[in-house]
This record gives structure tokens, sequence and C-alpha cells, in this order.
């Protein structure tokens, strides 16, 4: 199968588990290979930094009092660091951080943002998603600005972020697709330390729910290690230092601490990787549409900001070997249509689970990244709407993206480029300790 992409671990001379994180060689049945990613990342993640350092794309809108659906959150995260940043006004340039503990905080954004940031929601478009967005329409959202509040480690961690990631995994435990999570950590699906987790169980299943899987996998990955990355090292009353935590990478990810399954995590982060780049690349003739706006209130910094997003996206489109989605919702049509339909239900169903999430500033990027992974997906299967001409002279092209969408998309996938530079990094701190 061309989406079964199980990557090798080949380190000549490699003989111990510090080569755990040296993942590369080719893909199974793809002409891709890990090498080529790493070196075509080094080209996409400078031009992409540029691009979210833009006001359009660092505040994103979302609502983090949204209730948990599914269970009762026990408490929610008192640290510090699991707060987040909002801006209140105090003069035409400075803003105030305020920090966000519970359902009864409340923000305010400059006179002259906040008009724009309502114009930019009046000119976002719908679609059928694969991730919830009621954030876009709460009178109880609030834009949040991503680069004061970046992904890191929190202290958010125990049993209730496990039950988090295992009633995520668990949503494609059983066929046909559960739309109910379960959530004891004993099952078979559970992403869990010891190792025991799906890998063994995986490969007797259909490549849509190998595929939905690993992009899971991958994303939690991604998270880990940007959690790892960016560590709380020194927490002193006059100074925080922030830096790389190895022995948290290794936790994560050793072989020797796994159960062998860290490098499999790594595997699935190119895996994401490669999906979410061929949504960028998909997502090229939708932004080339003369029609196609983001919308800042000027039209010159509209027109500017398009030319950047269609460079990164042309960048994006040019990778030689590209993720073929074509083979997935393959032969019956019916039932094809019928599983894609599972899928996009399990993934919404993910997607409420971040409200479950009691740390804020993890809810914020978990909601975020799934939102992006959703409209990757969106973007992937909508071919036909993509390509179709609108119904009439004058009429909306029938497959749009809303702002919510083109922010989340491009950070999500700004979060998987960065770990995969961050690799590099961490590759060469367990070489020092060799």
């Amino acid at each position: 199968m061309k989406l079964l992409l199980l990557f090798l671990l080949q380190v000549p001379g490699c003989a111990d588990s510090s080569c755990f994180c040296q993942v590369s060689g080719d893909l199974d049945d793809c002409s891709c290979d890990v090498e080529t990613i790493d070196s075509f990342n080094e080209r996409l993640l400078p031009q992409l930094q540029v691009l979210l350092e833009e006001d359009y794309f660092r505040f994103y809108k979302v609502n983090l009092n949204q209730v948990c659906p599914f269970w009762g959150v026990s408490g929610l995260c008192g640290l510090k660091d699991c707060a987040v940043k909002l801006c209140s006004p105090v003069s035409s340039s400075t803003c105030r951080h305020t920090h966000l503990y519970s359902h009864h905080s409340h923000s305010a954004l400059l006179d002259e943002t906040r008009e724009v940031l309502l114009d930019w929601s009046e000119h976002g478009d719908g679609e059928k998603r694969f991730c919830v967005v009621d954030d876009d329409e709460s009178p109880d959202s609030q834009y949040v600005d991503l680069l004061l509040n970046p992904e890191r480690f929190t202290g958010y961690r125990g049993p209730e972020s496990w039950r988090i990631w295992t009633s995520i995994y668990e949503e494609n435990c059983s066929s046909p697709f559960s739309i109910d999570p379960r959530f004891s950590s004993s099952s078979r699906c559970a992403y869990s330390s010891t190792g025991k987790v799906f890998y063994s169980w995986l490969e007797g299943q259909c490549v849509e729910k190998r595929a939905f899987y690993r992009l899971i996998s991958g994303l939690h990955a991604s998270i880990s290690i940007h959690l790892s990355a960016r560590y709380l090292l020194e927490d002193r009353w006059f100074q925080r230092q922030w830096g790389h935590n190895v022995s948290e990478f290794r936790r994560r990810f050793d072989s020797a601490l796994t159960g062998g399954e860290g490098p499999e995590r790594l595997r699935s982060l190119y895996f994401l990787f490669l999906v979410e780049l061929r949504a960028l690349a998909k997502a090229l003739p939708v932004v080339q549409r003369p029609s196609f706006r983001l919308f800042t209130g000027r039209p010159e910094e509209d027109r500017r900001l398009k030319e950047l997003l269609l460079h990164v996206l042309q960048l994006a489109r040019s990778f030689p070997l590209h993720f073929d989605e074509t083979s997935l919702f393959t032969g019956d049509e019916q039932e094809a249509a019928t599983l894609k339909e599972d899928v996009r239900r399990a993934f919404l169903n993910i997607s409420r689970v971040m409200d479950c999430v009691g740390c804020f500033r993890c809810r914020l990027w978990g909601k975020l990244q799934t939102q992006g992974l959703g409209t990757s997906l969106k973007i992937l299967f909508s071919e036909r709407q993509i390509e179709a001409p609108p119904l009439s002279r004058g009429q909306r092209p029938r497959f749009r993206l809303g702002r919510q969408e083109v922010v989340s998309l491009l950070n999500a996938f700004g979060r998987v480029s960065t770990s995969i530079s961050e690799l590099k990094t961490f590759r060469a701190l367990l070489a020092e300790e060799m």
C-alpha cells in the first residue's frame, strides 16, 4: 500500500539506544525518504516562520472556556505556565498582559485591531469540516496572540493528561470507527510509556485506519518534541531559563524507555509532515483565485500577505515526492464515502476532546493543531470541489477556506516543521553525551 509508510532505522555503526532518534532511510512503498524531507524542511521552515510572524497569522480566535462534553474536568491547571496571556488596551501601541485561570476572565484588544479582526471573521467562508469550529461563532471566543503564548512545557501531566491522549487514540480503536470515546488507560489502543501500544495490532487494520492512527501519533510526537525543546530548565525569582531537555526527550522517545515505540512515534511525525505538506500544495489553486483575500482592512497589505502565502505554497508544491492520498478510500464508491464520513466524524470528536484539557496553554495549542490537521484532511479529500467551477457566473467557488482554517493550517504545519528541525538539535545534543 502506498500509504503504509513504515520508516526504517538504518544507522550504520549504531549499536545502542542513543541512536533512537536517527530516523532515516526510504519509506516503504513510496519514493520518498527521510533525508529528502529533512533537506526540504531546511528550505521551507525559514520562509514559513516569516509568514507566521505576520499579524494575520499570529492572532487565533479560540474559546478556552468551553465545557468538556465527555467527562467532568476535576480541576483546571493552576500552574502559572498553564496560563494564556491576553491583551488589554493601555494605549494605541502597547498591551498589558493578563493571565487566564478561570471561566470568568475577559480580554480586550485595541479598538482598531478588534475592528479588523471582526472584519476577518466576516470574510471567512465555511465548508463541511473535519473539526469543530464552534469557537469561530462563540461570543466567549477571544483572539490570542500566538507569539506571546508559545507552545512549551507547562508542568501539566499525570492522569488527566493521559486521559486526554487515551481517549483520542480510542477514537479509532473499534471497527467501524467509534464516535463515543472510551477512557480505559489499559486499553490495547492506549499510547502508554510501556510500549504496549497499537502498532502490533495496527497492521491488521485497513489502510485508512493505519493512516488515521499515524496522523494522531505524529501529532502526539510533535507536541512532545516541543515540550522537550522548550522546557523550564531553571526557575528562580530573578531568572527563568527555557531550553532543550535531553532527559525529557529520552523519556518520550528512547527505545529502551518506551518499549521500542519511540522511533515509531518519530516515523509518524514524518508521515504527518507529508500529509500536511500535501494539503498546502493542494491549497495553492484556492489561494491563487482572484477572489481569495487575506483581509486586513488595507488592500496593499492584503496583496503583500497573499504574495507571501503564495510563495510558501508554491515552495510546498515544489516538493518532489509528495504524499499520495488517492490510495485512500478506494474501491466501492458508497463504502468509500461511508468510511470517509466515519473518519470525518471521528476527527470531529477528537477536536471536541481538546476542550477537556485542563491546561489553558495546552488547550490553546491542542485546539489549533487539531483544527489545522482537520483543515488538511478537508483539503485532501475535496479535490472535486476545489477543481469544480462555480455553479453560475458571479457565485462563490464551491470550495472555500475560512480565516480560522487558513490560520490553523499554516500554524499547525509550522509546529510539525519546527519539530522536524528540533530533531536535528536533539541528535547533536545526544551525540555530545556519547
